[in-house]
Order: C-alpha cells, then structure tokens, then sequence
C-alpha cells in the first residue's frame, strides 16, 4: 500500500484537505505534517523540511507539499539531501517531475492552481514512474553535483 505524507501551512489548508481526503478514498495511507495538525503551528519552512526528512530516511515513498505557490515548499524541501521536490502547476510538468527526474515530492500552489486541477495533478503525478533511461544519467549527474554540496551526506541513488 502507498504510504504518501503530506504537509500544508495555513494558505493551503482547505486544498490540502481536499487532497488529503481524495487519497483517502483511494485507499492510501496518508500521514499529515501540516500546521493544523494537533497543535503543530510551524511555519511552511519547518513542514517541509519535517516532510522533506521523512521521505529521506524512507518512511514515506511520496511526499505532497502545498502553500500559497509551491515555491517555498519546493526550496526548502529541496535543502534535504537525497531529495528532489517539483513544484507543479500542470499535467505535463506533475507527469515529467515523476518520469523525467524521480522527484518524490510534488509541491502545489492553493493560490496557482485550483481544486480540480491539483487532484488531476496528484492522481498524474502518483500514477507515473520514473523512466530510468535518457534521463537515469540526469538524474545520477544532480545526485553527483549534491554530494559535492553535502558530502558527508549518502544521496539515495548510493543508498
């Protein structure tokens, strides 16, 4: 079963519920990170990297980030190692972050795209799987560049 964390500040709660409910019918484990959770009144920044760090240490196979544009979700999940994390606003671009460079996180605007298109993009996003060949180099070549950037840090493509 797909186990997907999710995380969301206050500019994207009703999406991230909508979302969150949608997987749910779906029948996929979903576990929330986001700031209306239990008490859990962090800032976009700490949600992210929280969701970012799980999806690194394997506990979750998908991660879904949403704020206001799914800039700084995508930045700030983007500083954990091993982690690669698109901001997507379209089909093509939700289809092409999965196949093209394996992001495991997908980070959505509440103010950039509206409800039925952030559902069409989740539902593309989760269906498609990374295509190793042309872009299995690629993708190796941004995991390089990272260990030079952390390299006391083990990327997942070492792992």
């Amino acid at each position: 079963m797909l186990k997907v964390a999710i995380g969301a500040d206050d500019a994207a709660t009703e999406l991230k519920n909508l979302i969150k409910e949608h997987l749910q019918q779906k029948e996929i484990e979903v576990v929330d990170f986001s700031h209306d959770v239990a008490g859990n009144e962090q800032m976009y920044p700490d949600i992210a990297f929280n969701l970012a760090s799980s999806i690194r240490e394997g506990t979750f196979e998908r991660g879904l980030l949403c704020c206001g544009t799914g800039i700084g979700m995508a930045i700030v999940a983007n500083k954990v190692p091993g982690v690669r994390a698109a901001q997507c606003h379209d089909v093509y671009s939700a289809e092409r972050a999965r196949k093209s460079n394996n992001a495991q996180i997908m980070t959505l605007g509440a103010r950039v795209v509206g409800n039925e298109l952030a559902l069409m993009l989740v539902d593309v996003w989760l269906a498609a799987e990374f295509e190793a060949g042309r872009s299995g180099p690629k993708v190796k070549r941004i995991d390089y560049y990272e260990t030079l950037v952390h390299p006391d840090s083990m990327t997942r493509a070492e792992e």
